[in-house]
């Protein structure tokens, strides 16, 4: 694929989650589903990406959605 095709599929996670009418919990779902998208293209960065400070760039985003990732599902999981 390519980033196109990665934030369409990111949307189509998104459009597709069912609203709790919680907004925090919505809001760590959505948030969730965002930064793996986030991570996703990233992904694709590094395999083909070429220019050092876009890599670099990417591997921090890589790493701080990651840690934003399981920071939402350690706070979901004590919300159910």
């Amino acid at each position: 694929g390519d980033m196109r095709s990665s934030m369409m599929g990111m949307m189509k996670s998104m459009d597709a989650m069912k609203m709790t009418g919680d907004t925090d919990r919505d809001f760590a779902m959505m948030m969730k589903a965002h930064h793996q998208g986030a991570i996703d293209m990233a992904q694709m960065e590094l395999q083909r990406g070429t220019d050092p400070k876009m890599r670099a760039m990417a591997k921090r985003i890589i790493k701080d959605q990651q840690k934003e990732i399981a920071e939402f599902d350690r706070w979901l999981g004590k919300r159910k």
